[in-house]
């Protein structure tokens, strides 16, 4: 079952000759492979581009094991130049190479050369690259599949898609899985045996078992502020975790975000236009992933639902923080009280700002007025927007905030 990723391939075809290292990143098994090795394979092919000058090296696979070293790969790829016409290079898990960024600055000052590579780990972008490229390098980020690319191979309603999305997630290769318990049992596997194993190799991880409780702890935190301090607080009750400091919980964090399980939402304050630190909220790239974490015993689709949002506007190219806004408002007494108020989303995209409320039910009037508070409170005029998840014509209110569904946002990104 093939998914056309047609967001991916236009990037692609966008940058293709820009002069700058394609760098396809995402987490393992999100389909960056598939993409660039038969999907964008096949869209040269389409163009013209002839068989013997598309160039593919799969370091995940033992027949290139000599590839990893720097000087016989740039060899090898010197040696099957026979003309003056542009050769596309496909590296896959680029970072498996010995001395992986004096080969990618290598490549990108090679003539007749158009690079593309894929990599499932953030720290091969971190400084070192940033420094060595110096703006040679063009990063593309590939999500699992969005509810739009799921629903156009599902076989059914798209209610019945969303139930199955929300529990499973977007991973592809879960298309070729039949039934519920096929669906469990693969991504609680592979949980365990690529992603777990992955960071524990990568960063020497011995607290296995405390690494183990973070997961399991962020994994019930999405949709709640938390902080390395916080995390660290509540495992002194925990006999198997006690002595975790805040260092600890702060470093395992980073090393599951360096390999794209999750990504941190910083809190914004809307009215003083400023970070405020301390707490954060962090999402799970995907939430099949999520529940197989914890064995799919928490799913709560409020916090699914705002999770899923947050993914589908990263996907979309915006950037996305959790906005605060404080205000004065009269208690029970007549007083005058500071209330904070939050916004789950604040979303940036060069001038472009939209916030976003989700909740799950807006079942009367009393509920609608308390979700839509806080949007009330912005004081501009960007465009301020209530997702939920039921079936509900798009509406606008006398204020302005435009009420969808979880659907039709998901569906039509034209109604945002």
């Amino acid at each position: 079952m093939i998914v056309n990723r047609s967001i991916y391939i236009d990037k692609l075809l966008r940058s293709k000759e820009n002069g700058l290292i394609k760098i396809v990143t995402g987490l393992r098994r999100a389909g960056k492979s598939f993409l660039l090795k038969t999907l964008f394979r096949q869209r040269l092919f389409e163009d013209g581009v002839a068989e013997d000058h598309i160039l593919i090296i799969d370091l995940e696979s033992r027949k290139f094991k000599a590839f990893k070293d720097p000087d016989y790969l740039l060899d090898w790829v010197d040696a099957q130049k026979k003309d003056d016409k542009i050769y596309y290079l496909i590296i896959d898990e680029v970072q498996n190479i010995n001395d992986f960024v004096e080969v990618l600055s290598t490549l990108s000052v090679t003539d007749g050369l158009d690079v593309y590579v894929t990599g499932s780990n953030s720290h091969f972008l971190s400084s070192d690259v940033v420094t060595e490229f110096r703006g040679r390098g063009d990063e593309i980020h590939v999500w699992p599949l969005s509810f739009r690319e799921f629903m156009s191979v599902y076989q059914g309603t798209k209610e019945d898609a969303w139930a199955e999305y929300i529990m499973y997630g977007g991973l592809p290769q879960l298309l070729n899985q039949d039934g519920d318990d096929k669906k469990t049992d693969f991504l609680c596997r592979l949980y365990k045996t690529v992603y777990l194993r992955d960071i524990y190799e990568r960063n020497n991880i011995e607290l296995k078992t405390e690494f183990e409780e973070i997961s399991k702890t962020l994994a019930s935190s999405i949709g709640a502020p938390v902080n390395a301090q916080k995390i660290s607080n509540t495992f002194k009750s925990v006999a198997k975790v006690q002595g975790v400091s805040d260092k600890t919980v702060n470093t395992y964090m980073g090393y599951m975000q360096d390999a794209f399980l999750i990504e941190k939402a910083e809190r914004y304050d809307i009215k003083g236009r400023k970070y405020i630190g301390s707490l954060y909220k962090y999402y799970y790239q995907d939430v099949g992933l999520r529940n197989a974490i914890l064995s799919f015993r928490q799913n709560e689709p409020t916090h699914l639902m705002e999770n899923i949002i947050y993914n589908e506007m990263r996907m979309r190219g915006w950037l996305v923080d959790v906005g605060n806004i404080q205000h004065r408002e009269r208690n029970e007494d007549g007083k005058q009280q500071r209330v904070v108020l939050e916004v789950d989303f604040v979303c940036n995209k060069g001038s472009e700002r939209v916030y976003i409320q989700s909740a799950w039910r807006l079942s009367d009037a009393g509920k609608q007025e308390q979700e839509k508070r806080s949007l009330k409170q912005v004081p501009d005029s960007f465009r301020k927007i209530v997702i939920v998840g039921e079936h509900t014509k798009p509406w606008t209110d006398e204020d302005g905030i435009r009420t969808l569904s979880i659907y039709d946002f998901l569906l039509n990104d034209e109604l945002l």
